[in-house]
């Protein structure tokens, strides 16, 4: 019997051989290993080709290597945008009149949510396009120094200080609070002393001085960096002192990087690199363009023209090494965000597709328009006693329109309220509301667009004649101001204003209808400042709402 069990226990170990060894974890894969390292491991495995693929703002897949494709460009400017429904907090300079950093870190916060959820959302459809990623394009803290700026509604403001203590808010709000992991990452820029002209910025050289510099367009950019913690910078299209920005040593290198310890990845504006040869004539050919931005520190493109560091590569323009350093910064990145971990690690990776546009965010969404509002004039006319009222006139072209409450950059949201609408939930059905658009935003020199003003002005003051009080919606459009587009109307030019005047038809609307004699509360809806000279000389109270989002 003794010599019977030995044999059986040999059998049963032939019948049932131990289970095979599991393959070892390449160092990339190791979860316990630092993601930097982890980062060159991955980068070491690709071939050249593969690295320079990595280098555009969409990176494809390597299937070998595990990589799944990935889209870099996102934009959370003041809300999850151009990704379908999302909540709409105000434009940033509205944000930014609040001067609340509790305020913005929460508006911020909530963003980095609803772009986990679409992420989330994407992720399990398999798409991995432009605006669903977790890399995102903002904020913008350039310096609003002219006020004629397009893009100024885009910004803090002109004040630095300012500017940096609302950047430093949206970062920790954006990326989270997470020891390990990044929520999304966020990009100030445009890095550095940008502040338009649009027209002219695909060429323009600012040449400023050395206090200037230091003192006015860096602190914010190194608050963002030092204090924000931003794990990405965008460089500008200008020129700083004779240098594209996007192949300046003494920005990128010097000064982000050895001077702030900056050790995330420098993003260029779309199609900085062939603005290089086109716009700046630094550089003859795009090969060489390309070669000189990532030399100087530059890590990833948007657009294509990095496809030729390839050929860069080739010419001995840059060195290997030089390409490695960059495309390990930006794997450092992607797992920084948790893409190469499993989700139970990762607690972002937990948010759920439905934390997106939720009674919440709404709700904070209409506290921050709340706070956002500033009030300019008042001859005691406001608060409205609303036991005194019987019929209230609504007239402007800003009125009704959900365009202009949206700014640019900006989502869709679910249930905009417009002024009209809103003015007439809170009033109620005992107290009638007249609506009159009054003027167009702006008019074209045409015949045709001069009489149809003359009659919705008509109309107006018909109203504002059988009303109590006038609330008059005045101000400018996203379609007026902004960047780089064409318009067509007096007083501007390519995005940018020449003139601060609010546009005639606009100002004609304001005389006409002050002339009945009735209160009037002028409330200007606009991202960049207005001269509104005679209305605060004439009309009762003035406020100033920007452009404020879906709860206006």
């Amino acid at each position: 019997m003794r010599r019977i069990l030995p044999l059986l226990v040999l059998a049963m170990a032939a019948c049932h051989p131990a289970a095979a060894p599991r393959p070892a974890l390449l160092p990339y894969q190791n979860l316990h290993l630092s993601f930097g390292v982890r980062a060159a491991d991955l980068v070491r495995r690709m071939t050249p080709a593969e690295r320079v693929a990595q280098m555009g703002n969409t990176a494809p897949a390597i299937p070998r290597l595990g990589v799944p494709a990935y889209n870099w460009w996102n934009e959370g400017l003041h809300g999850v945008a151009r990704n379908g429904i999302a909540t709409v907090f105000p434009q940033a300079i509205g944000l930014a009149a609040t001067w609340d950093t509790v305020e913005m870190h929460r508006v911020a916060t909530v963003i980095g949510v609803e772009a986990r959820a679409k992420y989330a959302a994407a992720q399990a459809a398999g798409q991995h396009g432009t605006y669903q990623g977790l890399t995102f394009w903002s904020p913008n803290i350039n310096i609003f120094r002219d006020p004629r700026w397009g893009r100024g509604m885009e910004t803090y403001g002109e004040d630095p200080w300012l500017t940096g203590r609302l950047a430093v808010a949206f970062i920790r709000g954006l990326q989270g609070d997470d020891p390990h992991y990044l929520r999304a990452i966020a990009t100030p820029k445009h890095f550095a002393v940008h502040s338009g002209p649009e027209p002219d910025r695909h060429g323009f050289d600012a040449t400023i001085g050395e206090r200037d510099l230091l003192q006015t367009y860096l602190p914010a950019f190194e608050a963002a960096i030092r204090e924000g913690g931003a794990r990405s910078v965008m460089c500008a299209y200008n020129r700083l002192d004779g240098t594209p920005a996007c192949a300046n040593h003494r920005l990128l290198d010097t000064i982000l990087r050895r001077n702030w310890g900056f050790t995330g990845y420098v993003v260029t504006d779309c199609d900085a690199i062939d603005d290089m040869v086109h716009g700046h004539h630094s550089d003859s050919t795009i090969v060489a363009a390309a070669a000189h931005a990532v030399a100087a520190g530059t890590d990833l493109n948007c657009g294509g023209s990095f496809r030729r560091l390839a050929q860069a590569l080739s010419d001995s323009l840059v060195a290997e090494s030089v390409v490695d350093t960059a495309v390990t910064r930006l794997f450092t990145a992607r797992m920084q965000l948790g893409l190469f971990d499993p989700a139970s690690r990762v607690r972002y990776a937990r948010i759920p597709a439905d934390s997106n546009d939720t009674p919440d965010h709404a709700a904070l969404a209409l506290r921050a328009a709340e706070k956002s509002m500033v009030l300019l004039k008042n001859d005691g006319t406001l608060p409205l006693d609303r036991r005194a009222l019987h019929h209230v006139a609504v007239i402007g072209p800003d009125a009704d329109n959900i365009e202009v409450l949206l700014g640019n950059y900006n989502g869709t949201p679910s249930a905009p309220v417009t002024p009209l609408a809103g003015i007439r939930a809170a009033l109620g059905p005992d107290i009638e509301v007249t609506y009159a658009r009054g003027s167009a935003v702006a008019r074209a020199n045409t015949t045709d667009s001069a009489s149809a003003d003359s009659a919705m002005r008509t109309e107006a003051v018909e109203a504002a004649r059988h009303a109590d009080v006038v609330l008059l919606f005045a101000g400018l459009s996203p379609r007026l101001e902004g960047e780089e587009m064409r318009v067509d109307a007096p007083g501007f030019k390519g995005g940018d204003r020449t003139s601060l005047d609010l546009p005639a038809p606009q100002e004609q609307l304001i005389e006409d209808v002050t002339a009945t004699g009735k209160p009037v509360v002028l409330v200007l809806v606009n991202g960049s400042a207005l001269a509104v000279n005679w209305a605060a000389a004439h009309v009762n109270a003035i406020v100033e709402a920007w452009y404020p989002g879906q709860a206006a």
